[in-house]
């Protein structure tokens, strides 16, 4: 790991680098509650050995990234959007290519409009603008992050239990759940927390709504990437993305749920590479 903290604002921002700095950025955008970490090591190199310079990070309240007070999350998604963007000034990129999940996938569309001249590409994976009338998570989610209180947040074994199950509920059918990744990924996630119990607190930011209302006024190239069985996104919100963004492609992942499994990092990665080679400034 390359390791380096951004100070900006009074806040740190905890991110690493993979590839060489000359080829062009991709900057990955973890979803809510999860670590960079949870960018595995081995896909970002995949994606470096693929000809770019991969840039991940902690966003605010995970990881080693500045944490808040449980329940007072003193900043907004349009906050975290400019986090992105500081953290390219700091490693000098000028434009990147962006890939998201999740939350990550809304906070990208968010740059692409807030900061479109910084902007190569966009990746959207298990994401959405979260337009009315589509579905919502489906109610096994809901159910498991209502009982979110039982979670002892200074205890390892329990964050990583809660951990574990997160991620279990999340797979599709079509791949196995692997116990022994998603244990170390989660034991590794609670050692290098400032405080487990400030994920908590991406369930409470407001803001973006007035750009991801914009979504069809996205300029660059976009790949949509949606899990067919995905708990949490349905896969309809993914197929809409693709209809309304103007430039975009839709990769279908049967059977996949809401998560970045092993066994599509092929078609994904491949994906990429094709995609992230339509643009260059």
């Amino acid at each position: 790991m390359n390791e380096q903290v951004i100070k900006i604002d009074g806040i740190e921002i905890c991110t690493d680098c993979f590839g060489d700095p000359a080829n062009p950025a991709i900057l990955l955008i973890m979803g809510a509650q999860s670590s960079m970490i949870w960018w595995e090591e081995e896909f970002c190199q995949r994606l470096a050995d693929a000809g770019h310079f991969v840039i991940r990070y902690d966003n605010r309240d995970v990881g080693r990234s500045t944490a808040y007070e449980p329940g007072q999350p003193k900043y907004t998604f349009e906050d975290m959007a400019d986090d992105a963007v500081n953290v390219l000034d700091a490693y000098e990129v000028e434009h990147a290519h962006i890939l998201g999940m999740s939350m990550g996938g809304m906070l990208t569309q968010m740059i692409a409009l807030r900061h479109p001249e910084r902007v190569l590409t966009i990746t959207l994976l298990s994401s959405s603008n979260f337009a009315p009338h589509f579905p919502p998570m489906e109610e096994k989610v809901m159910e498991f992050f209502s009982n979110m209180e039982a979670v002892d947040w200074t205890d390892e074994q329990s964050v990583v239990e809660f951990t574990m199950a997160r991620s279990r509920i999340l797979v599709g059918s079509k791949h196995l759940f692997d116990e022994n990744k998603v244990s170390e990924l989660s034991r590794k996630d609670f050692r290098r927390s400032k405080n487990p119990a400030s994920m908590t607190n991406h369930a409470l930011l407001s803001g973006g709504e007035s750009y991801l209302a914009r979504a069809g006024e996205i300029q660059v190239p976009a790949l949509i990437i949606h899990g067919t069985e995905d708990p949490v996104i349905p896969y309809e919100h993914g197929k809409h993305l693709a209809n309304e963004i103007p430039d975009s492609v839709l990769l279908s992942l049967a059977g996949a749920g809401h998560e970045l499994h092993y066994d599509d990092w092929d078609i994904v990665i491949d994906s990429i590479a094709k995609h992230t080679s339509k643009r260059y400034r």
